[in-house]
């Protein structure tokens, strides 16, 4: 139970620093250092959580790595279910939290509701949403097998470089689609948004559950062929 709690307490970590950073400082197109500020406090809480619960839950605190993690053999059926209830609880513990700070009145003025994601950056295009989401979290998940890799040569660093790496995706993606990668992070800002009035997130919420699910398993599946070959080949 140590490491659902573990993934429950980080996720929570996780909404309430990266999506209250984003209601804090707003991620609209004239306010471009939002931008830089949101995909910092995204990045640098996995950091901080990777090497805080890391050895004890291996720092998912996301159901797409989870998948990952569990398409490429890494963890059993009963874990990954247990992984991704703790981390959705969580993300609705971090949204409580973002709740009491701000206050349920004033939260779906900055970015749609506690951070909540959406097509907005895409003029609405569902295609260019999930494209966009399934090609971040490719890259985010495809990352972390190779950092967390037992043949892996990073030293120390692995916490740091998925951190920069889930920084890196955000830049690009919160002009887009706010950057989710992460179904749990998507789901409590939704579910909060449209209890608070704002039901435009709810409408949208499926890409941000299916389209990190899908890259997350491509990834794993492209990891998988690819550590194959490298066997192969020796």
């Amino acid at each position: 139970m140590k490491k659902y709690l573990a993934e429950l307490i980080g996720t929570c970590v996780l909404v309430t620093l990266g999506c209250g950073t984003a209601m804090l400082v707003g991620c609209d197109a004239a306010n471009g250092g939002g931008y830089i500020l949101t995909a910092l406090a995204f990045g640098l809480t996995i950091v901080g959580m990777a090497y805080c619960i890391g050895n004890i839950s291996g720092c998912h605190i996301n159901p797409a790595v989870s998948l990952g993690v569990l398409i490429s053999g890494g963890m059993s059926v009963s874990d990954f279910i247990g992984y991704v209830i703790a981390q959705c609880i969580g993300g609705f513990a971090g949204v409580g939290i973002l709740a009491l700070i701000f206050g349920a009145g004033n939260v779906t003025d900055m970015t749609g509701g506690f951070g909540a994601n959406g097509l907005a950056g895409v003029n609405g295009s569902v295609v260019a949403g999930l494209v966009v989401e399934v090609v971040l979290t490719f890259i985010f998940v495809l990352t972390i097998l190779g950092v967390t890799s037992k043949k892996a040569a990073h030293g120390s660093f692995g916490g740091l470089v998925i951190g920069l790496t889930l920084t890196l995706v955000h830049i690009l993606g919160i002009g887009l689609t706010g950057t989710s990668v992460n179904p749990a992070r998507s789901l409590a800002p939704a579910v909060a948004a449209a209890i608070t009035g704002n039901a435009e997130p709810i409408k949208s919420l499926w890409i941000f559950i299916v389209a990190p699910l899908a890259g997350a398993a491509l990834a794993a599946l492209v990891y998988k062929f690819l550590e194959k070959e490298k066997a192969e080949a020796k």
